[in-house]
C-alpha cells in the first residue's frame, strides 16, 4: 500500500503519504483562504520528500468534512481527478474522526469532543467514546446550545479553543486543525483490517448559502 492522503476541510491544507506502515512525509499549511493553491505544490512536495512517484500510489483517502464548502471541495475535486487518472479507489474519512485520532496519538484518553470552526458563530462537532470511536454524528450547533451535550469530557479543535466557554477544559498540546498523517494512519489501520470507508462525498452539513430567490423571474425570451 501506499496512501495519499488530503484534507481541505479545516484552515489546515494538508497532505501526507503512508505505506501502510507508519507516515511516510507529510505537509501542513495553514491559511483559510488559498486551499486551491496550496494544495497540489503539498502534494508535490510530499511526493519528493518520500522520494515516490503519484503513480506508484495505490490509494487515496480524502477528508470530507464537515467543512466550509470552498475549502473542502478543493480537497474532494483533487481526490477525484487523481483517483479517475490513476484508477485507484478514494476512499473518504469524517475530518473529525481524523482530528480524533491525532488527539489520541497526543495522548488524549477517555471520551472527549472534537469541535471545528464552522463560522457564523457556530462548530462543527462530535462525541467520542475514545481517539477511534465516534458515538454521535457529525453535527453543526452553536456552542451555547450544546449544554449536557459537551459538558463534563475534554473538547480538542479550534471550535473549542474558539468558545471555551461552552467547552470546558481544553487540554493543551492537543490537535487544532487537521493532520494528513493522522488522517494516513487512521484509514491505514481500517483497511486493514476490512472496513468500508465512506464515500468521497461532503458532509456540508447546511444548506448552500446561494439560494434562487423566491420571486425569481425569468426574462430570457421563452
Amino acid at each position: 500500500m501506499l496512501l495519499l492522503a488530503l484534507d481541505t476541510a479545516t484552515p489546515a491544507v494538508t497532505v501526507a503519504l503512508h505505506d501502510g506502515t507508519a507516515v511516510l512525509a507529510e505537509s501542513r499549511q495553514t491559511d483559510a483562504r488559498r486551499h486551491g493553491e496550496l494544495l497540489l505544490p503539498a502534494v508535490d512536495r510530499v511526493l519528493a520528500e518520500a522520494g515516490a512517484a503519484l503513480g506508484e500510489v495505490t490509494d487515496l483517502v480524502v477528508g470530507v468534512g464537515p467543512g466550509p464548502y470552498t475549502g473542502l471541495r478543493v480537497g474532494l475535486v483533487t481526490a477525484a481527478t487523481f483517483g479517475a487518472a490513476l484508477d485507484i479507489p478514494v476512499h473518504g474519512l469524517c475530518t473529525l474522526d481524523g482530528i480524533a485520532y491525532a488527539a489520541g496519538q497526543a495522548g488524549l484518553t477517555g471520551p472527549f469532543v472534537v469541535a471545528t470552526d464552522a463560522r457564523r458563530k457556530e462548530v462543527y462537532w462530535a462525541r467520542y467514546e475514545d481517539a477511534r470511536t465516534r458515538v454521535t454524528e457529525p453535527a453543526v450547533d452553536r456552542p451555547a446550545d450544546l449544554g449536557e451535550r459537551v459538558a463534563g469530557v475534554p473538547a480538542v479543535g479550534a471550535g473549542a479553543l474558539l468558545y471555551p466557554d461552552a467547552f470546558g477544559d481544553v487540554p493543551a498540546g492537543m490537535p487544532e486543525h487537521q493532520s494528513a498523517g493522522a488522517l494516513a494512519a487512521l484509514a491505514a489501520e481500517q483497511l486493514a483490517r476490512g472496513a468500508e470507508l465512506l464515500p468521497n462525498r461532503p458532509l456540508y452539513l447546511r444548506r448552500p448559502d446561494a439560494q434562487v430567490p423566491a420571486n425569481y423571474k425569468v426574462v430570457t425570451p421563452r
